[in-house]
């Protein structure tokens, strides 16, 4: 018997050790920086971010009902937090704001509010992979070439809008040594897994690609040329901790007092909306890239990430979501349940406990190819073929979404995008409301209207319009015989045509099975 057949679905399990093991470490590796990197873009202290990253990974990947997923503080939010700690005037009083919102997903979850997530369509979830993919290989850019910002800007969610020449200041910026390693990564990446030998194919190439990166900066040391070695603003940095006591001196409580702020109500309301809606999403997009199909219980998923949110704001996190770029690292790296995600939390604990200067020392350049890889992979061209194949009707809102999302952001292009999606969706209600046998010659055959099952007020211009061509003279037919439900304004142009316009144009009108929606519609 397998693996998959002998383990649950839903629950920990250690059957697939070794893949989880590794997904989980290069999660960690990927996970370290941007957790930081957002703290900082949220004007909170830097080690909130990596508090919300191991109670993402050890607390809510345990109680998630998600193989796959990865949570911790997301992007999205940076701009929220950034301006709800300017305003209650301390990072203490929006520590408060977190709880409650932790509180608010619990509820959500226990009120079975998930089910919205399964009104976003297909082709929408797919644009927003294909821009996260862009936005990741973009964003990578900078610390490819050695360009010296803080790592949060080369995340996804990130307005692309909003970069001030961006492409101008590529060439001015290239670090030579920095460009080698990313080179060098890349390479390890693409062609490692063609190698033939099974014993070294057990290194994982991500893995292989951090350690090509840090020797190769060692050695760059040894040449004093700084246009080779990399400073410390293109490496990993994370405080050190002397012991368990000095890591507990980092965290930070929250400030009760601020419950008297009606502005802390709001924003948790805020908070609470936001992430709701980004997990949500992010799962339904994981979801879609597990090669075994599994599905996320997502009610189960708010009450995780609420319970996450309430221990995150006890003791100085961030606020958490399920992020869909460490998922996708996370699938691309050979994870197959959650225990992938649980070690990548415990490895940020362990390692800001006992190995932070250890991994001071991988470079972000590594990093970023690695993050250009799962980029690449979510946005590769057979995606736009499949979705080209499938029709305008779902290649536009796919295609619409994409852009929406690289000209604004997460929540504003889902939303363009599903707003088309629905309008396509209409079209093709308006446009599936009977199946019509139309007679061009004059002969005595007769004109049939053959009503679907389910005829909407939307539907009924087409019924209408297929009336008004129906010549003079003729044998119709209108049958309902498959309907089970007829809105009152398509009986009501039925019974219209009917009773005026078939007898002035000499039209033999036979109904079939639509009595009994004309009897209970009091237009009779």
């Amino acid at each position: 018997m397998k693996a998959s057949e002998k383990t649950p679905d839903r629950e920990l399990t250690f059957a697939y050790f070794k893949q989880d093991l590794q997904a989980g470490l290069i999660v960690f590796l990927i996970a370290l920086p941007l957790c930081l990197g957002i703290a900082l873009a949220s004007g909170a202290p830097l080690f909130s971010g990596i508090v919300s990253g191991i109670i993402g990974g050890a607390v809510v990947a345990f109680l998630s009902g998600s193989q796959l997923a990865v949570s911790g503080p997301a992007a999205g939010l940076t701009v929220i937090i950034l301006s709800a700690i300017e305003k209650l005037g301390s990072f203490e009083a929006f520590l408060v704001a977190v709880v409650i919102c932790g509180v608010l997903q619990l509820v959500l979850g226990f009120v079975k509010a998930g089910i919205v997530s399964d009104y976003f369509p297909s082709s929408v979830i797919k644009g927003m992979l294909a821009a996260i993919g862009i936005i990741l290989i973009i964003k990578q850019i900078p610390y490819v070439i050695g360009k010296e910002e803080a790592f949060f800007e080369g995340i996804s969610f990130i307005q692309l809008n909003k970069e001030v020449d961006f492409f101008t200041t590529i060439i001015d910026s290239i670090h030579f040594g920095a460009l080698s390693i990313a080179v060098v990564s890349l390479l390890i990446l693409t062609l490692w897994p063609s190698v033939k030998s099974k014993f070294l194919l057990k290194i994982p190439a991500p893995l292989l690609a951090v350690f090509s990166g840090v020797c190769l900066n060692q050695l760059f040391l040894l040449s004093k040329n700084e246009n080779w070695y990399l400073s410390t603003q293109q490496l990993v940095s994370i405080p050190v901790a002397s012991g368990l006591a000095d890591f507990l001196t980092f965290l930070t409580l929250p400030d009760w007092s601020a419950l008297a702020h009606v502005d802390v109500y709001i924003i948790a309301i805020t908070l609470t909306v936001v992430a709701s809606l980004e997990t949500l999403l992010s799962v339904k997009a994981i979801d879609k890239l597990d090669v075994r199909k599994r599905t996320t219980p997502t009610n189960r998923e708010l009450k995780a990430q609420g319970i996450g949110n309430i221990l995150s704001g006890l003791i100085g996190g961030l606020p958490m979501t399920a992020v869909i770029v460490r998922g996708s690292v996370n699938i691309n790296s050979g994870a197959q349940t959650k225990l992938a995600a649980f070690i990548h939390g415990m490895l940020l604990f362990l390692a800001v406990l006992f190995f932070a200067r250890w991994i001071n020392y991988i470079p972000y350049a590594s990093l970023a190819a690695i993050l250009l890889v799962t980029g690449y992979k979510l946005v590769n061209a057979g995606l736009f073929k499949q979705m080209w194949k499938t029709g305008k009707d779902q290649f536009v809102p796919f295609i619409i979404t994409i852009i929406a999302i690289l000209l604004t952001d997460l929540l504003v292009g889902i939303g363009v995008g599903m707003a088309v999606g629905i309008i396509f969706i209409l079209k093709r209600n308006m446009e599936n409301s009977h199946i019509q046998s139309y007679v061009e010659d004059t002969t005595q055959r007769p004109i049939t209207l053959l009503l679907s099952e389910e005829v909407s007020f939307l539907n009924k211009a087409n019924v209408m319009l297929f009336l008004e061509k129906v010549p003079e003279d003729r044998h119709l037919i209108i049958d309902a015989s498959k309907s089970y439900y007829i809105d009152p304004d398509v009986i009501e142009a039925i019974y219209e045509f009917v009773r005026e316009t078939a007898p002035y144009k000499n039209i033999k009108v036979d109904l079939i099975n639509i009595e009994r929606f004309i009897r209970e519609n009091p237009l009779k």
